[in-house]
């Protein structure tokens, strides 16, 4: 139920020369001061209460008000991540999100730091693949002045030289550890067979660092960091009235829109290669990995899959994976499956660790538990505990205002409602027997998937 409210009132003193020294435009610290009458659209839920407002400056925000505990999170979210960096400059957006800490205004990297530990807060970005993202955690009655410091990132970010160098050395050690990391050289393997040329394949090289500079950080960041489609979610003891003022002056000085290339979503083949891909690496044991096309979730068969992979691979030691693979024949300690609806990148992927003499007996196993699914489907006993464990453990990931302002997020990310918090629960326990076989019978089919393992496998023919 939407209920339509109208908030009104002085907006929080805004602190940005004490913060930062660098003072606010002038137009927006007026703003502030004279915020005129708040819309609020107010969804009563069963599970959450969401209070959905556009501030005077246009940025729209989704807000869980708390008065019971003094701390406020905010999250901010532009889509636009490490796919938008430009050819030849792949690390750029990392770049750009590790010096939004690092000074900003009259304030160096360590001043930035000892202001963020004075008001007791947390600030910090990250550049996902196609998401760019900063969270700020505060106390609730520092939140004017915690929410300056963030206006001054976002508007006179700093990238010196000293913390951009030491960025560099980070990202360099980092090309060199990666060569060794089973994870990564999967992934690799996973995307030169699957999708070469997409950006998503797409890796940061010793060229493509020596070519960044603070300059083009700053300005990328620029890119990355707009006014136009900025996803706020926040969540503590905080009004409507308060909030909006704070945010709109933390973003005053980003520009309207950027010209960022579209993601052209991954399409993998609908029939996988027979043998896996092989990628030396010396080590007593083989990561083995699998990977093939699922689904968003607008497609109908989502939850029926979702609730599939559970007795599949995502329920830890109640899945058959788990069951079979380490318990009855001990090949594994570990081995889990996941699907992403992502609908640039919609897979469903798992894998574990063996020893290297029983790669090809633990790659055997994985299709032959696919086959079973395919052949026998789920038994009732199993949809049932699927359902349970699903639903009920659901509430575990709001136990604290970051995680809620975290999960809301997501659900903006993808375009959810805001009522999915209170749909999402009915929409597993209306999957039936016969949805989830059908889903298994679809998408379970073991010559759909592709299968790379990283380390020294004996006995196995590689592609």
């Amino acid at each position: 139920m939407l209920k339509l409210r109208l908030f009104s009132g002085a907006a929080a003193a805004l602190l940005i020369a004490a913060c930062a020294g660098t003072p606010a435009p002038q137009a927006s610290l007026d703003a502030a001061q004279a915020t005129p009458a708040l819309a609020v659209d107010f969804y009563d839920g069963d599970f959450v209460d969401i209070q959905q407002f556009t501030t005077p400056g246009g940025v729209s925000v989704w807000l869980v008000t708390e008065p019971s505990i003094p701390i406020v999170s905010v999250q901010m979210a532009w889509r636009g991540g490490s796919v938008a960096d430009p050819d030849g400059l792949e690390g750029l957006g990392q770049a750009v999100v590790y010096g939004m800490n690092e000074g900003a205004g009259d304030l160096d990297s360590l001043a930035f730091q000892t202001a963020m530990e004075d008001l007791n807060m947390s600030f910090g970005c990250s550049n996902g693949t196609e998401w760019t993202s900063c969270s700020a955690t505060m106390l609730s009655e520092n939140a004017a002045s915690s929410m300056a410091l963030v206006a001054s990132a976002l508007t006179a970010p700093r990238y010196d030289e000293g913390p951009f160098q030491r960025f560099l050395r980070e990202q360099e050690v980092s090309l060199k550890t990666r060569e060794t990391s089973a994870g990564y050289l999967a992934w690799r393997a996973q995307s030169q067979a699957l999708y070469p040329d997409h950006p998503f394949a797409r890796e940061v090289t010793p060229e493509s660092l020596a070519a960044l500079t603070p300059e083009l950080a700053r300005s990328h960041m620029r890119a990355l960091m707009r006014k136009d489609g900025l996803l706020v979610t926040a969540v503590g003891n905080i009004s409507p009235e308060d909030l909006a003022p704070l945010i709109d002056n933390a973003v005053a000085a980003l520009p309207e829109t950027s010209d960022l290339p579209p993601v052209t979503p991954v399409a993998l083949p609908q029939t996988a290669a027979a043998d896996p891909v092989i990628v030396p690496l010396p080590q007593p044991q083989s990561l083995v990995r699998f990977i093939g096309p699922a689904m968003d979730r607008a497609n109908p068969d989502y939850f029926p899959a979702y609730v599939l992979n559970y007795t599949f691979g995502g329920g830890g030691f109640e899945s058959r994976l788990m069951k079979t693979l380490r318990v009855e024949k001990g090949l594994t300690y570990g081995v889990s499956s996941s699907i992403d609806p992502n609908p640039s990148f919609t897979v469903w992927s798992g894998g574990g660790q063996t020893k290297n003499e029983s790669a090809g007996d633990f790659i055997t196993g994985i299709r032959e538990e696919m086959q079973k699914f395919i052949e026998g489907g789920v038994t009732e006993a199993e949809l049932s505990d699927a359902k349970a464990y699903l639903i009920g453990s659901y509430p575990l990931g709001f136990d604290s205002n970051a995680k809620i302002a975290s999960n809301i997020m997501s659900v903006r990310q993808d375009d959810l409602g805001v009522d999915y918090f209170d749909r999402r629960n009915a929409l597993i326990e209306a999957v039936t027997l016969e949805d989830v076989n059908r889903a298994a019978a679809t998408y379970l089919a073991p010559g759909r998937y592709s299968f790379f393992v990283v380390g020294e496998p004996k006995g196995l023919t590689a592609e």
